[in-house]
């Protein structure tokens, strides 16, 4: 049973009639471009299909009601009176629930009028994986909220809100770039996003490749992790240069001064200032079809942010490595905040199923540890499927 399917069919068992409003927004894998959004620099992701789907109907009470198909919890709130909860005693991360009320926050702090719903929502993004699952839940609810609203569906707008929510709501200080992919992917291709102005450039796949994500089965949670001590290092760096944000500083006028920081905020800036010249040349090489090229730039993304960054884990690297280690590879790395969670190959299409195999059982050799592995194709971003649009 598709989630569409599992979605629709709840809902029918829930509330006797077939839902008014079927929605799906995707996770995300991002190829190249890593810790480089909350410097508003560039990334190049691409939505994948593995999504969040919401089956649902109009409420005349002003209130959300929400079924959580995957944690088997029920999100009752009013939209007059939202709060904030704590995350419980010993739990690191905020309840799904949160992502819902902070979007309904975000939206209606934004000025928008918005109309109540019921439903069940129900994702197959891997959660903690680095492929944005709270991304594509918040992106969902927001498609969802213009589609009962009667809201124009604004997806750069939404995505800044979507990003609003998760910052100042659930507390993670994550950059534009999760939400932005989610809310405006494309079919067949990856988005070169430049994350201080929004600007997209449609990047296709090379030819005869396929994207294949690599899920260690370890896990960070962004709010506990050194996400945000990176982020401050970052932002130290930036004053050092006397610029906003580390994009506005080229590898020349980097390697020109790097001397005068301390190791680690060197390191830091070094990550960030070169990843972004590696996007650039990444999405111009998938322009011109080189899978090789972009394959090359992949490897030294993942040496970046394994050495520079310190972002990788034992787990990250061991799978990237056997990725890289098979002939079909073209390049392979850590994919996401880091810290554990998934890695991302891109490889010979025809040899796409074998090397997913290869790649998992010589992983588990290495580890111990049961990797999931998913070939994935580009989609299109947060859609309502159900009316026709």
């Amino acid at each position: 049973m598709s989630l569409q399917e599992r979605v629709t069919t709840h809902f029918q068992q829930l509330y006797g009639e077939f839902p008014a409003f079927i929605v799906r927004a995707p996770g995300r894998v991002n190829l190249i471009g890593e810790h480089t959004d909350y410097n508003d620099g560039f990334v190049l992701p691409m939505a994948i299909d593995r999504a969040a789907w919401i089956a649902l109907r109009h409420r005349d009470d002003g209130r959300v009601v929400l079924h959580s198909l995957d944690f088997d919890d029920t999100l009752e709130a009013e939209l007059a009176h939202l709060q904030q909860s704590s995350p419980d005693p010993g739990e690191r991360e905020q309840s799904w629930g949160e992502y819902i009320k902070g979007v309904a926050w975000a939206l209606q702090e934004a000025g928008y009028a918005l109309q109540g719903w019921e439903g069940v929502v129900s994702g197959d993004v891997p959660i903690g994986a680095g492929l944005s699952s709270s991304a594509a839940l918040e992106m969902a609810v927001a498609r969802t909220f213009a589609a009962v609203s009667a809201l124009e569906w604004d997806a750069p707008r939404m995505a800044l809100l979507g990003q609003r929510a998760e910052n100042a709501w659930v507390g993670v200080n994550s950059g534009i770039m999760d939400q932005m992919i989610s809310a405006t992917g494309e079919a067949g291709h990856a988005l070169l996003i430049d994350c201080r102005s929004l600007e997209t450039r449609s990047a296709p796949l090379p030819s005869d490749t396929k994207v294949v994500v690599l899920d260690t089965s370890t896990r960070r949670g962004l709010v506990g992790s050194a996400y945000n001590e990176r982020r401050e290092q970052c932002e130290t760096a930036a004053r050092f240069f006397g610029v906003s944000a580390l994009r506005d500083v080229s590898v020349d006028e980097f390697e020109a001064r790097a001397d005068e920081l301390d190791d680690v905020t060197r390191r830091r800036a070094r990550h960030v200032v070169t990843e972004n010249e590696r996007t650039l040349q990444a999405a111009d090489a998938m322009q011109q079809g080189d899978a090789a090229r972009l394959g090359h730039l992949m490897n030294e993304s993942h040496r970046s942010l394994r050495d520079d960054f310190e972002v990788s884990s034992a787990a990250l690297n061991t799978i990237v490595e056997i990725a890289q280690g098979q002939e079909t590879c073209y390049g392979a790395r850590m994919t996401g905040a880091g810290f554990g969670g998934c890695a991302v190959a891109l490889v010979r299409a025809p040899a796409a199923h074998d090397f997913a195999q290869s790649v998992a059982s010589q992983y588990n050799d290495a580890t111990g540890l049961t990797a999931s592995v998913y070939v994935c194709e580009a989609t299109d971003g947060a859609r309502v499927i159900h009316p026709p649009q």
